[in-house]
């Protein structure tokens, strides 16, 4: 781990210190997950179109070449420019290039994980360029200092309050607001100048279609079409992974995608972009950044058929208990605990302990990942390349000499059962992290064993 950043336990427990605002926080992410549930039980052929959309990707991660070449192709017959990126130091050269070449010094930027994944914005910054967020959640995080703690919904984690006091802050809108409707119309005042002035616009990419050439661009707020029909250049930053055959497999994906994100039917804009207008600049830059690796790694390759929707976010109960930022790194919750350690082991070998593999995520992935097993199985590869604290590797082999042996194992037991008896405050203390979150139960008189073999008797 960097010294300079928390673990996701320690994280966590910060998290903690406010218990009302981690009820609220938990409350705000399943209320969405029980729309999304809502909205699910609306379609009948649900598990048919997860199965559909899987199996699509499983056809794209096996000739992820073939596709990237065709889409290349036709990308350039219909006169966008294609750059490729081998991480996010190249990533952000070149969209740093364009800008310049372009004349600029400021961009207006849509959402997009994959520049959050690159930090865009701080390299753009350090060089001078002035970069305005245009999604409302992510221009209130960007206003705050703060990244995003949810793909989805950026800004999930502040209250009315917290966001009216960085509105007065900022954009001198009343102390004390909190009308969603007043602070929304303080917002758009504030970014219209910005789509108006700014002569290069940014967007991420959701799908991007090999048949065509084309991509598809989802948001609620319509603000990745104002920035990118009123700007000179539009650049578009996209993971590889984000490639679809073609164009009829839309209907598949939008379908599931703001249902499981949601709970919304469809996204409210849903932009196809296939070539650049009279007189405009159109560029994609197409990234790798770890994901060609984690492509060639046959127990987590299928973490790349990710759509970004957040469902496993809104369902996980670590997540909603512990917030976005314990997580140290773009993307947060169960499917960024099986991303981070690709691009990271060490930094990132926490991150797939933060989970309880009760399974709710790969239930709810609108493309069928195994997201838990994958955290299991990280969890395998983290402790064998000797990533994992020297404390839990002492800690399992002690455990598993002790399960290994019926003997020791019922000599364990009793000696547990009557410290906790007669000395409770050898584990009913500070020091011990499972007593902290809670209640140590009382404890049996006798073992299952025990009482198995004396009830044989009687």
């Amino acid at each position: 781990m960097n010294s300079l950043t928390l673990d996701h336990a320690d994280a966590a427990t910060e998290f903690n210190k406010n218990e009302a605002k981690v009820d609220w926080h938990d409350e705000t992410l399943w209320f969405v997950r029980t729309k999304r549930d809502r909205a699910v039980a609306l379609v009948p052929e649900w598990e048919q179109l997860r199965e559909a959309a899987s199996q699509i990707k499983n056809h794209v991660l096996s000739n992820m070449h073939d596709l990237l070449v065709q889409f290349e192709a036709n990308a350039i017959r219909n006169g966008i420019t294609v750059h490729w990126a081998a991480d996010g130091d190249e990533h952000n050269a070149i969209i740093h290039k364009l800008i310049q070449q372009a004349g600029a010094t400021q961009m207006v930027k849509s959402k997009s994980m994959l520049t959050e994944e690159c930090h865009l914005n701080k390299f753009l910054i350090e060089h001078g360029i002035d970069v305005i967020d245009s999604d409302l959640g992510e221009r209130i995080v960007q206003m705050r200092g703060e990244p995003p703690s949810h793909i989805v919904m950026p800004a999930i984690h502040l209250t009315k309050a917290e966001v009216g006091e960085t509105f007065h802050q900022h954009l001198g809108t009343d102390k004390g607001a909190t009308d969603p409707q007043y602070l929304t119309e303080a917002a758009r005042q504030h970014l219209r100048d910005t789509f108006l002035t700014r002569k290069v616009a940014l967007t991420g990419v959701n799908f991007a279609i090999a048949e065509t050439g084309g991509f598809v661009v989802c948001t609620n707020e319509g603000n990745a079409d104002m920035g990118a029909h009123l700007a000179d250049v539009h650049i578009a930053a996209m993971g590889f992974e984000k490639l679809i055959p073609r164009a009829e497999h839309l209907g598949v994906y939008l379908r599931l995608l703001a249902r499981s994100a949601t709970g919304q039917p469809i996204t409210t804009f849903s932009s196809h972009f296939h070539r650049p207008r009279p007189g405009q600049e159109m560029h994609i830059v197409i990234v790798d950044n770890g994901r060609s690796r984690q492509l060639g790694r046959p127990d987590f390759r299928n973490s790349l058929k990710c759509i970004r929707c957040a469902a496993c976010m809104n369902t996980c109960p670590v997540y909603r208990r512990s917030g976005g930022f314990s997580y140290h790194s773009a993307v947060a919750g169960p499917i960024g605990s099986i991303l981070a350690p690709n691009l990271d082991m060490r930094k990132n070998a926490d991150l797939p302990f933060a989970s309880t593999l009760c399974g709710s995520c790969s239930n709810v992935c609108p493309v069928k990942i195994d997201i838990h097993d994958q955290l299991y199985k990280w969890r395998q590869v983290l402790m064998k390349e000797g990533y994992g604290p020297n404390s839990k590797t002492v800690a399992m082999k002690a455990m598993a000499t002790v399960l290994e042996s019926p003997r020791l194992y019922r000599m364990a037991g009793k000696v547990g059962r009557g410290v906790l008896r007669f000395a409770p405050i050898a584990v009913e203390n500070r020091l011990n992290p499972w007593y902290n979150q809670r209640e140590m139960p009382e404890p049996p008189a006798e073992s299952f064993h025990d009482w198995y073999i004396n009830r044989k008797k009687e």
